[in-house]
């Protein structure tokens, strides 16, 4: 245990406020000791369970690869390690079909400067064909260039404006800026469990969030 957590202790005859301050324990309220306690409790065995989460994904992550690993070796073929570009979606199955564990790698984009060169260029598109422009394209252009509350940009509008089949200079220019500014900036893999109770019924999945489960340092 830390020495900052011992400093939070009741035990060590104080407590630290939310301004830093050591407050002795007689002046602070027993209700707020209370919920001190119970918060810390609470804590203690959310942080035991995300560590023993983190455990699971690295242990499946291990003997799925190795499974993996002796499937080629029936063939003759190395599978390249996880960090060599070796990962990808792939998905097992039981025997009886009703047990399935899949690995999906997911990519997050982010959009460069070059999505500001692009709307000009539609602007300027727009501007040129007038009244030729379809009433669906303009409503179209009116959100896909929007921006929400988290600096993301609206890709669904993007995607849906890209399908348009134009072949006015200034369009191909637009969504050729489009493509360029779309850039990786994170990829994450996830494992999914997911159960059924017969062949003829749907998979459910098992709701443990493998994600963002890192191991914790306990010292």
């Amino acid at each position: 245990m830390s020495d900052d957590t011992l400093s939070r202790s009741p035990d060590a005859g104080f407590m630290i406020n939310t301004k830093g301050h050591q407050v002795p324990i007689n002046l602070v309220r027993p209700s707020d000791r209370q919920i001190d306690e119970t918060v810390r409790e609470i804590f203690g065995f959310a942080e035991e369970l995300m560590n023993q989460i983190a455990r699971f994904r690295s242990h499946t992550y291990d003997d799925l690869g190795a499974l993996m690993e002796l499937l080629a070796e029936q063939y003759g073929v190395t599978m390249r390690g996880r960090q060599e570009g070796g990962r990808g979606n792939v998905r097992f199955k039981s025997y009886d079909g009703l047990i399935k564990v899949e690995i999906s790698v997911q990519d997050y984009v982010e959009y460069g400067p070059e999505l500001q060169i692009a709307k000009q260029l539609v602007d300027e598109y727009i501007q040129e064909v007038g009244a030729e422009a379809p009433d669906e394209l303009r409503a179209l252009l009116n959100y896909a260039f929007e921006v929400d509350n988290q600096g993301k940009v609206n890709r669904s509008g993007l995607y849906a404006m890209r399908r348009w089949n134009i072949e006015h200079p200034k369009w191909v220019k637009a969504m050729d800026a489009v493509k360029d500014s779309q850039r990786v900036a994170s990829t994450r893999e996830f494992v999914r469990i997911s159960t059924r109770l017969n062949t003829q019924t749907g998979f459910k999945s098992m709701q443990i969030n493998l994600a963002n489960a890192e191991e914790t340092d306990n010292g």
